[in-house]
């Protein structure tokens, strides 16, 4: 799971927000500011003809000028309901335009994923990558990419729609993942895999066997827990439709057009396909792609396959 930065719809708050702001923009661009500057020109013309005339022999020329600054800034400045809506458009519009569509933030609140993010991970997401989708109904309106075995994408699953999750893309349209004994296969290939040194959990302290696995391209660490069976058959709710089998140490799962297979890279501690099913790529939200931030721990500021 993924904590979005802001509310629980940021998304559509940001929306309304937007929606609300351009209008009041565009009434003051179009009515309410003329209306400032005609008032402003006849009360500036009557400040000419009669008031600076008794300041110019009071007080000078400059007072003069001054005093019809002061009253010309009064004048045309923004009554206090425009100023809290129309003037934080262009902001609000950008940060709309933005996380909409060339990145959003999130934030890692689980280990579901480590070692390649850790808890307290500051992430950016790529919105275009695999196409240009319209805010909020999140539907794709152009087709650039789509996702590839081996990404660290961003979706919201089948059985909970109103939640962001981040895992790796395993199995694409199509493909057959079997899931045995803590090896993957995909379309009957087994996934090369090498062992590498054991991962010290910095917050938990516990010692995982680490190996990096390559898909395609692509090639990542994972950890594993040998005493862990394959799948937690007790936690499975896989939908009634899905074209699985399923036991303790095997699974086989046929990947339905237009889904994907997906797996956390810390194993035996993910709640993933083999437990829910497919991710719809209607669902996508966008490729996981950098570290911007981790308070515990500056070092982790970069890139990550």
């Amino acid at each position: 799971m993924l904590d979005n930065l802001g509310a629980l719809n940021f998304a559509l708050i940001l929306f309304w927000l937007t929606l609300l702001t351009g209008i009041m923009y565009g009434l003051d661009l179009i009515v309410f500011k003329k209306k400032r500057i005609a008032a402003a020109s006849e009360a500036l013309t009557q400040f000419d003809a009669s008031s600076a005339l008794s300041i110019r022999a009071a007080e000078g020329e400059k007072a003069a000028v001054q005093a019809r600054k002061k009253l010309q800034e009064k004048l045309l400045r923004q009554p206090w309901w425009l100023e809290y809506t129309a003037s934080f458009f262009p902001v609000i519009a950008t940060v709309f335009f933005l996380r909409s569509f060339i990145a959003e933030p999130f934030r890692i609140p689980s280990g579901s994923m480590i070692p390649t993010l850790l808890v307290g991970d500051l992430i950016l997401v790529n919105k275009f990558t695999y196409g240009i989708r319209l805010p909020v109904i999140n539907k794709k309106i152009i087709d650039i990419g789509s996702p590839q075995r081996g990404d660290v994408m961003v979706f919201k699953p089948p059985h909970e729609p109103e939640k962001d999750y981040i895992k790796r893309v395993i199995g694409l349209p199509g493909d057959v993942v079997e899931y045995s004994n803590k090896r993957l296969k995909i379309n009957g290939q087994e996934i090369p895999i090498r062992e590498m040194p054991d991962f010290l959990d910095p917050d938990r302290h516990l010692v995982s066997k680490q190996l990096a696995e390559k898909l395609g391209a692509t090639e990542h660490l994972i950890l594993n827990n040998d005493d862990a069976p394959s799948i937690n058959v007790a936690l499975s709710h896989l939908p009634a439709n899905a074209d699985c089998e399923i036991s303790a140490d095997r699974m086989l799962c046929k990947v339905p057009p237009g889904h994907y297979f997906m797996m956390g890279d810390n194993r035996d501690n993910s709640i993933d396909s083999r437990y829910w099913g497919f991710a719809a790529d209607t669902n996508v939200v966008g490729k996981a792609f950098f570290i911007w931030m981790n308070f515990s721990n500056i070092n982790r500021i970069g890139s990550f396959k």
